[in-house]
């Protein structure tokens, strides 16, 4: 018999029973989706605050469609967590001058490293025996970076002697490369977009066994530039027939992929859906409109997020990004105030 989550005492017992049903292949999304809104709906008091604001009676949610999503940008101004609990780590998101970071309370670092470690898994195979590189900094000079902190434990896993940050180290980088593609080594350079556009720019080789994944990151840069024009650059530097991309951010605890093309898979306890620019509590499961996310690996702050990025899913539930909402970040915030 599985366990309700208003059941459960303590951090470790919840932690333990969301992670052994969250990752079984034989879960029922929509099932932990409204159980998950149940137990953050009482247990969550900035979402209850939101729901309340916007008359929603949770007794009333019966189906995802239902669901409220929380904007985003609460993150930057609430402590947003599930559950009475002092966080183990605090992640937060880059910022640009005069702005303030989105805040990420993590209770148990435990299901962070299960919800990337299955994700990466899922699309790209074990880390054993691959050689992975980050080209962004390494968690210890950014402690608060959930991407680093992912990075830095694909790396540890790896086990490969040249696994490794090498953000400040580009000449080293690019001797590292000619080396592991001389021994046919498989090998996965991961980057923000800025290190990988300076590292292409400097250092142009043809790779074959390399697979670039960019994480997206072009904030402080004066150029404005879209995906499509970043992969073509990389493309051409490195001879690629294709650039991987890696869909995250801070206030989440999964990722979404994309092997080429800017097209985007989610795990199986991941969901993108699609909302009207002009009535953002209309929510669809494909179609072109914000994007909102249920990730119920977050379940100790709030697995249903709206997000400010603008995109298109599909049919199929992949999903391609088209940019940013304007203003998005504003909207919707007046309805709790700090």
């Amino acid at each position: 018999m599985e366990t309700n989550l208003h059941d459960l005492s303590g951090p470790d017992s919840l932690y333990l029973d969301w992670e052994s049903r969250l990752f079984n292949s034989s879960f029922s999304f929509e099932r932990l989706a409204l159980e998950a809104f149940h137990y953050q709906a009482s247990q969550n008091s900035v979402y209850a605050a939101y729901l309340q604001a916007l008359h929603c009676k949770p007794e009333g949610v019966d189906n995802i469609q239902k669901i409220p999503f929380f904007p985003i940008g609460f993150f930057k101004s609430h402590a947003v967590k599930s559950g009475t609990f002092s966080p183990t780590l605090v992640f937060e998101s880059s910022t640009t001058t005069g702005t303030s970071p989105s805040q990420r309370l993590v209770r148990n670092p435990s299901l962070y490293r299960s919800s990337f470690l299955h994700g990466f898994e899922q699309f790209w195979g074990s880390p054993q025996n691959t050689c992975i590189i980050g080209l962004l900094p390494s968690y210890p000079e950014r402690k608060n970076s959930s991407l680093a902190y992912m990075v830095a434990e694909l790396i540890e896993r790896s086990g490969h002697p040249n696994s490794g940050f090498y953000l400040n180290e580009t000449d080293a980088l690019a001797k590292t490369l000619i080396q592991l593609e001389s021994k046919k080594q498989r090998t996965l350079l991961i980057g923000v977009t800025f290190a990988l556009l300076d590292f292409a720019s400097a250092h142009p080789q043809k790779l074959q066994h390399t697979t670039l994944i960019e994480t997206g990151g072009m904030k402080g840069r004066s150029e404005e530039i879209t995906r499509e024009e970043v992969h073509t650059r990389l493309k051409k530097a490195f001879q690629l027939p294709s650039i991987a991309s890696e869909y995250g951010m801070t206030e989440l605890f999964s990722q979404a992929w994309s092997k080429a093309n800017g097209l985007f898979e989610c795990p199986p306890w991941m969901r993108v859906l699609v909302r009207e620019e002009e009535d953002p509590l209309s929510i669809n499961s494909f179609g072109n409109g914000g994007l909102n996310i249920i990730d119920l690996a977050n379940i100790d702050s709030c697995c249903f997020i709206a997000t400010d990025d603008a995109g298109r899913v599909h049919p199929d539930g992949r999903f391609e990004m088209l940019g940013r909402l304007d203003g998005a970040s504003i909207r919707g915030c007046s309805l709790l105030t700090a």
